[in-house]
């Protein structure tokens, strides 16, 4: 008998505990009319509603177990009795404001870890509002999908869509890369919204062969991708800003210190017994990859001939 009740005891507070959480996951405006007197006017918005990820039962953080309608809308029930004389809170509307638009939203989604750093992010303090990339009243979200989620980045970043038509690209178009592999739209501590601390970090989670560590290290790998690559798309091979041998100059002096040229100066050329440069430095049709293969960092212990800090093997 003991053992009985003491069984009742916990399945009872189990079920106040979860009664407890249930009410505390979702909005707390919890009440007024729901979408079954909604829908004798406003039927689209309700069958759109009841296919999308808020309508679902079985969402028990949802709004369709946390008051329906009233989780965004807030009460209704003066908006009903007076035939909808009485204006509804209606977050998207351009009749209000992007911060009272935002507030129905975080309502909810402040507790998540990817809108700790809403507050202050470029978004937010640009009056970009959640409805303007997300569509609630819907079945599919197209930021939610890879494949259409950069039809929503677009309709602000038109030069990065310019970008992504170039011949060198990240596959986003594709759908097989999206904007929110790389960036946290929501806010982030790392620059131009990356999704790690810094754009190399962020750039090692796919490309993690560049990370090192390296004996030698070519420092703008380690400071910044961007030194070199546009990450949205070039005209050159490789994501680069600019073809060889030019984007290697933007630093480097080319061989011999002397000024790009097309003819070439100097007769010292190499021999069986020379050493591994010539002295022709003609600047059409080189690539400084065709020696130099290890730019990004390289192991080679060989401190003599070819010097390893030049990146050569």
């Amino acid at each position: 008998m003991a053992t009985t009740r003491r069984i009742r005891i916990l399945a009872a507070a189990a079920l106040g505990s979860l009664g407890l959480f249930l009410a505390g996951t979702g909005n707390a405006i919890a009440a007024g009319p729901g979408p079954d007197s909604c829908v004798k006017c406003h039927e689209d918005e309700v069958a759109s509603y009841a296919k999308s990820v808020h309508g679902q039962k079985g969402n028990v953080r949802g709004a369709a177990n946390a008051g329906e309608c009233s989780s965004c809308h807030g009460d209704a029930s003066e908006h009903v009795a007076k035939r909808g004389k009485v204006p509804l809170k209606t977050p998207g509307k351009k009749n209000v404001s992007a911060d009272d638009s935002n507030a129905a939203c975080m309502s909810c989604h402040k507790s998540d870890s990817k809108r700790s750093h809403w507050a202050g992010s470029t978004h937010q303090s640009r009056d970009v509002a959640c409805a303007n990339c997300h569509t609630v009243h819907a079945a599919k979200d197209k930021v939610l999908a890879k494949l259409t989620q950069s039809e929503a980045c677009f309709a602000c970043h038109k030069t990065q869509r310019a970008e992504l038509n170039r011949p060198s690209r990240h596959p986003i178009l594709e759908g097989k890369v999206a904007c929110s592999d790389c960036h946290n739209v929501h806010g982030s501590v790392g620059p131009k919204l990356v999704k790690k601390d810094s754009i190399v970090e962020t750039c090692y989670q796919c490309h993690a062969e560049k990370r090192g560590p390296f004996v030698h290290n070519h420092e703008p790998v380690q400071e910044d991708c961007g030194n070199c690559h546009n990450p949205h798309g070039t005209v050159a091979d490789s994501l680069l800003k600019m073809r060889q041998p030019f984007l290697c100059h933007a630093c480097h002096t080319p061989h011999g210190g002397q000024v790009l040229s097309v003819t070439g100066q100097g007769n010292n050329l190499r021999t069986a017994t020379s050493g591994g440069k010539d002295g022709v430095n003609i600047t059409q049709g080189r690539g400084c990859l065709n020696c130099h293969t290890q730019v990004h960092g390289g192991n080679n212990p060989n401190a003599t001939n070819p010097p390893a800090q030049f990146m050569l093997r």
